[in-house]
């Protein structure tokens, strides 16, 4: 089964789009091992409530397998070493 991978973002946030592009080189990297999904919180209110059920408090926010893991964008080798663990 992949590690399912959500990038909380807005479409407002300066940091965001790093946070995804670390999550899509990841999966690059990883392959079928992962599942990414980019979840922008201002864009549906479906998104917004997943934000809120997750708690989530700032963007971009990456939550892996259901758990908040990075608050901020981190670096490729920071998410991909994390994923790697969980593999």
């Amino acid at each position: 089964m992949a590690i399912k991978v959500e990038v909380f973002s807005t479409s407002t946030c300066p940091h965001c789009p790093g946070a995804i592009a670390a999550a899509e080189r990841a999966k690059d990297k990883l392959g079928d091992a992962i599942e990414v999904e980019s979840v922008k919180i201002d864009a549906d209110p479906e998104n917004r409530q997943r934000a809120i059920d997750y708690q989530i408090m700032a963007v971009p926010t990456i939550v892996i397998n259901g758990e908040v893991v990075f608050v901020g964008a981190p670096s490729d080798e920071e998410l991909i070493a994390k994923l790697e663990s969980m593999l």
